[in-house]
């Protein structure tokens, strides 16, 4: 938490770009003869121009006498050695890999498939389908074969033959023997995106041209497009349906007389507990998950549960088929507007086939932005050695790699890649690409990947250069990283620990440590009078609070609050109108209570002890400490303030 208030503050004074009047870049000032520049005082001064509430720092020569001590402290930090540690380059490295993760993406494409996901998520498709069967990386001649298959079926759909018939005898989906194609109503996400993307793009009644993904061709029929109904939870009692037509019967009086129990007002839930033959939701009174259209395999029993408008009304008994059952709503979830989707859509889009085109868009920007050189040869002599070893996960580096340390890859003249690196890229892909079985194509993709790869990491290695705004933050990130750890080791470890010092510092400050008039006392308080009245009768016999308590709160109910201690004038636990004094008071009212206090110890205003006042102590000494740090520091480092510039710099600020 400690660390998290102190970054709230540094990042805040010395963070940030802002638009600014350009002047000529100098050297505004050095410590040990290292140069610190205007462009960076006069863009973090503006930044921070707003955010700044002491007025005092809003002047320049303030607010560089302390930019400069800043700097000087990151200096000692250097000093110091402490960007070398393990754990600050390892919280470096977190905080850059989270900074750099919009810059490693494309935003407007991402943006666009979010507001495409959101207006496809309004809607309800019902589709049936016909597919043809071939491999993601099948041969061109296989894959030509499907789809000249496909198209044969679409010209018969073309000439009129009945799209469910024909899905029934030619479809190579398994499923589509019993429900003829039918796919029931889905929305966005339920299937793949190119799928998806087709039925989303074919109108009611439509038949769609043949669309590849992953199973293979298909050909989409649009039966009906509706309103999304958003997502219900509902309850269910369910009876298994029996095969035997008589045992039916019984099954279906049973759910009756269950439906005549719940009409008579008996508990849904403790019914479904004793009879419901759901295993998975019985015991948690037949509730199930949350859902929406398509989500569930019945169909019927979807409708009727959307078909419920109350919550805890329930429906009659219903038949499905996997039996009967009796649905109790209990919520209905409207479709959420953009803003509350838009998180979870982002979420999915990563997860999900869509995401491709985001990094697709991406490696295009990459491969026009930097001019890259390749080894052909080199390339191909690589590639020569994956065999049927990378489809068993079990391809290795070659024992004699030394052909191979020669560069495979140049990008922009100034990076040079390796073909030991791209073995050993091929090396990790093997447990990633499994589904590409044709060695020509697995190899091509190997090259294009690690192409892309190396470029993705030459720009995230670059972004400092690329985009001057991150490289500030990244610099400011740095410097009051570096500055959490010194001050955490010479001025906060030292406040704690240092046992002689702050016992000095307390000695030597100690009037600002006081207690303010203290009484000991008793107080009473109840929101009724009467109780409080007793109280102080109780208080002027001389009565203890354990008698009071034993008379007043009876029947387990607290009739009577007393609190005993000492409390400083002003307190919050004393009436505003309350005086300190030895003796009872009258009774007061305040916000809606009643109080009476009894004092028996009135004690005037009295120094604190160290330990007493120990927490604001610490908190003194460490400013104490760091004020007088910061003239040690000017005594350890030499100072060169550039006056001329500095006036140079006050001028074009005043503008």
């Amino acid at each position: 938490m400690y660390r998290n208030r102190f970054f709230g503050v540094v990042l805040s004074c010395f963070l940030g770009i802002s638009s600014f009047a350009q002047m000529k870049k100098e050297v505004l000032f050095t410590i040990d003869e290292k140069p610190f520049y205007t462009d960076e005082f006069i863009r973090i001064y503006n930044k921070n121009l707003d955010l700044v509430k002491d007025e005092s720092q809003k002047n320049l020569d303030t607010y560089l006498d302390l930019y400069v001590a800043y700097k000087m402290k990151v200096a000692k930090a250097h000093k110091l050695d402490l960007d070398k540690s393990k754990n600050y380059q390892t919280e470096l490295q977190t905080y850059r890999k989270q900074l750099s993760k919009n810059y490693l993406t494309d935003t407007q494409v991402t943006d666009e498939l979010i507001r495409e996901a959101y207006e496809r998520s309004l809607k309800e498709i019902k589709a049936s389908h016909i597919l043809v069967l071939v491999d993601e990386n099948a041969s061109e001649e296989d894959d030509q074969k499907a789809l000249d298959k496909i198209k044969a079926i679409k010209a018969r759909l073309d000439k009129g033959e009945d799209f469910a018939e024909l899905a029934q005898q030619l479809s190579e989906d398994p499923s589509a023997k019993e429900n003829k194609g039918e796919l029931g109503y889905f929305s966005v996400f339920r299937m793949v995106y190119p799928f998806e993307t087709a039925a989303y793009n074919t109108p009611k009644g439509g038949i769609s041209e043949p669309v590849r993904t992953r199973f293979g061709y298909h050909l989409i029929k649009v039966e009906d497009i509706r309103d999304n109904r958003g997502e219900v939870t509902v309850a269910h009692i369910m009876l298994n349906k029996p095969k035997d037509a008589e045992k039916q019967k019984e099954v279906l009086n049973k759910i009756k007389e269950i439906y005549q129990k719940l009409e008579q007002g008996e508990n849904f839930e403790e019914l479904a507990r004793q009879f419901s033959e759901d295993g998975a939701t019985a015991q948690k009174g037949g509730l199930l998950s949350r859902f929406g259209s398509g989500q569930l395999a019945s169909e019927i029993f979807e409708n009727e549960a959307f078909a419920l408008t109350t919550p805890n009304t329930y429906s009659k008994p219903i038949e499905t088929e996997f039996g009967y059952h009796i649905i109790k709503l209990i919520e209905k979830h409207p479709v959420k507007t953009f803003e509350e989707s838009k998180p979870e859509i982002e979420a999915r889009l990563k997860k999900d086939q869509r995401s491709q085109k985001i990094t697709e868009s991406l490696n295009n920007k990459l491969q026009k932005r930097y001019k890259t050189t390749v080894d052909k040869k080199l390339f191909a002599q690589v590639l020569a050695l994956v065999d049927s070893s990378y489809y068993k996960k079990t391809f290795e580096l070659p024992e004699n790699t030394d052909p191979f340390n020669k560069v495979i890859l140049t990008i922009n003249k100034d990076k040079n890649v390796s073909g030991i690196e791209f073995l050993n890229f091929v090396k990790a892909e093997q447990n990633r690409m499994q589904r590409i079985t044709a060695i020509d194509k697995a190899k091509e993709m190997l090259q294009e990947n690690f192409i892309n790869a190396q470029l993705t990491t030459y720009y995230d290695e670059n972004l400092e250069r690329e985009f001057p705004e991150f490289g500030y933050v990244m610099e400011e990130y740095k410097e009051g990283l570096l500055l959490f750890d010194l001050m955490e080791k010479e001025i906060w470890q030292k406040a704690q620990n240092d046992t002689v010092g702050l016992a000095a510092f307390y000695e030597k400050n100690k009037e600002n440590y006081k207690w303010k008039q203290r009484i000991h006392a008793v107080v009473g308080s109840s929101v009724n009078r009467e109780y409080v009245e007793k109280t102080k009768t109780f208080f002027e016999q001389g009565k203890d609070i354990d008698f009071i308590k034993k008379e007043l709160n009876v029947d387990a109910k607290v009739n009577i609050m007393l609190n005993e201690g000492f409390f400083e004038a002003g307190s919050n636990a004393l009436p505003k109108a309350y005086k300190p004094f030895v003796g009872v008071s009258e009774i007061y009212e305040q916000d809606g209570y009643y109080y009476v206090i009894r004092g028996t110890e009135f004690v005037p205003e009295t120094i604190k002890t160290l330990e007493e006042a120990k927490g604001r102590v610490i908190s003194d000494y460490q400013q104490y400490l760091e004020e007088n740090w910061v003239d040690m520091l000017k005594k350890e480092f030499k100072v060169e303030v550039k006056q001329s510039v500095f006036n140079k710099v006050k001028k074009e600020l005043s503008k």
